[in-house]
């Protein structure tokens, strides 16, 4: 079995009201998806992933991607200041030789305590909020912004849920 690290430009436009754990796994899936279509018979499995941050609950939950300037960044981390929401990240193994989907999702409460305006500003000038859900990067400085981190873990924060994804993959596998 071999592996390719491949990046997809999968489609990431969402349906209104659509729960946060279903937006994560459709996200991964249409990212496997994509790799698939150009592998389609190979014997290789292919890993898609996408993290959401979610305020709120099930469909009426404001879902947060990854912001598209520093302005929008600003915005979700003030929205985020002093919240207890949720980071849900979507799975998807592919297996390339017979196009089999395994998909699954890993949910994070995360909670924040109050980022004062200072804290904000000096993050987003970082520029650890590109390319990152939510405006924020756990595995960076931000960290010293959560408090609490409840049902899921710190790797599914991060972006990839390492034992979900092993597991997916086994059964992919067919170990």
């Amino acid at each position: 079995m071999s592996f390719v690290v491949e990046s997809s430009d999968a489609d990431e436009t969402l349906a209104p009201d659509v729960a946060p754990e279903e937006a994560a796994r459709l996200l991964a899936e249409r990212k496997a998806r994509a790799v698939l279509e150009q592998h389609r018979g190979e014997e290789l499995l292919i890993v898609g992933a996408d993290t959401i941050v979610a305020v709120g609950e099930g469909g009426r939950a404001l879902l947060l991607g990854k912001p598209a300037d520093a302005a929008e960044a600003r915005a979700m981390l003030e929205r985020l200041s002093g919240s207890r929401h949720q980071v849900v990240t979507g799975v998807c193994v592919a297996r390339a030789a017979d196009g089999a989907v395994f998909v699954e999702h890993e949910r994070t409460w995360v909670t924040m305590r109050v980022i004062t305006p200072a804290e904000v500003d000096a993050y987003v000038a970082s520029g650890e909020w590109l390319g990152k859900a939510g405006g924020y990067a756990i595995q960076e400085t931000a960290d010293a912004f959560v408090t609490a981190l409840e049902e899921g873990g710190f790797d599914n924060v991060v972006g990839l849920p390492v034992e979900r994804t092993r597991a997916l993959l086994a059964r992919a596998a067919g170990a």
